[in-house]
């Protein structure tokens, strides 16, 4: 069973994992055993591209899909071994990224937005029924929290009528954050917290240190112009030497072509955030991108992707969430 220290000090320690099956008893138990409180559980829905109008809809707002229910069992045996759960629908596409959606009028955004509520409201149902302790209402959607912000007030209200646990928005770091005027509706001020750390590869502890100053200085202050917590929806780092220059990248160039592995730079990465944020009051915690349950352990000294799950990384996880703040 879970610890459950966040009810010592509110930290969310979490994890993004993928490989949910039907029988999850031995992936739950391995979170456990690296003290793992709370997992977000993602879903994805689909529209083509950036110039898609309206995204994938379920055929029937509430109506689950066999699809669903994998989820809705995954969170029902995560909360039977006392693990808290985000539940954090994805939109996912084929072509060109979330945040840079672009449409050709006000009547095709507007059919979007509505594409984007009946998911949305579908979830929601969902989060209610599994009794899930948060509710993500969006990741990444920069243009439509430009071009739309009245839609996202209205859609918080009726999620709010739906759906009685906590809520936030996951905002990309790179200054959508500051674009959101609805943060007072929400419970966490949500952050893909994917910053920039050093420019060489292959940094110590102290210069990966040094590059996370500025940017805690301006979450911080951000934090207490809301008088909302900051939480870290996702942060992520590869197993690979150039992890912290652009922590974001899914298919690093250099990794490709240098094939730098480094666990050492993973390791010191997720070490520099712990150390430097753990502590502050105003940080609501972290989920990591992203915990594979099908990583193969054979595979572990050839593998650069994200999922610290078999490298020295699992290790600081696992002190760090074993820990309670106060």
């Amino acid at each position: 069973m879970s610890k459950n220290l966040f009810v010592k000090d509110g930290k969310h320690r979490g994890v993004s994992v993928f490989g949910w099956d039907q029988d999850n008893e031995t992936a739950i138990v391995e979170l456990l055993r690296n003290n793992v409180e709370w997992v977000a559980v993602t879903p994805f829905f689909y529209q083509r591209d950036q110039q898609t109008v309206e995204i994938n809809v379920p055929e029937e707002i509430g109506k689950w899909s066999r699809r669903d229910s994998l989820f809705i069992r995954s969170i029902q045996q995560l909360h039977a071994k006392g693990i808290h759960v985000q539940l954090k629908p994805h939109l996912w596409m084929r072509g060109g990224w979330r945040s840079n959606i672009k449409l050709p009028s006000d009547d095709a955004w507007d059919k979007w937005f509505e594409s984007y509520r009946k998911n949305m409201i579908h979830y929601a149902q969902m989060a209610e029924m599994t009794k899930v302790e948060l509710l993500c209402i969006g990741t990444e959607l920069k243009t439509s929290v430009k071009k739309q912000p009245k839609k996202w007030h209205s859609l918080v209200k009726e999620i709010k009528t739906i759906y009685s646990g906590k809520l936030t928005y996951a905002a990309n770091w790179d200054g959508e954050f500051e674009l959101i005027d609805f943060w007072h509706e929400l419970d966490y001020i949500g952050i893909q917290a994917y910053f920039p750390l050093t420019k060489r590869k292959n940094p110590e502890l102290d210069d990966i240190k040094r590059g996370w100053v500025r940017h805690i200085k301006k979450i911080e202050a951000f934090s207490k112009k809301h008088n909302t917590p900051i939480l870290f929806t996702e942060v992520g780092y590869k197993s690979e030497a150039f992890a912290t220059i652009k922590p974001w990248e899914w298919d690093s160039f250099y990794g490709i072509l240098l094939n730098t592995k480094s666990n050492r730079t993973q390791q010191l990465a997720y070490e520099a955030m712990f150390e430097l944020l753990w502590a502050k009051d105003w940080f609501a915690g972290v989920y990591i991108w992203q915990w594979d349950t099908r990583t193969p352990i054979e595979n572990t000294h050839e593998n650069l992707d994200f999922s610290p799950r078999y490298k020295p990384a699992e290790n600081i996880l696992a002190k760090w969430y074993g820990k309670p703040e106060n």
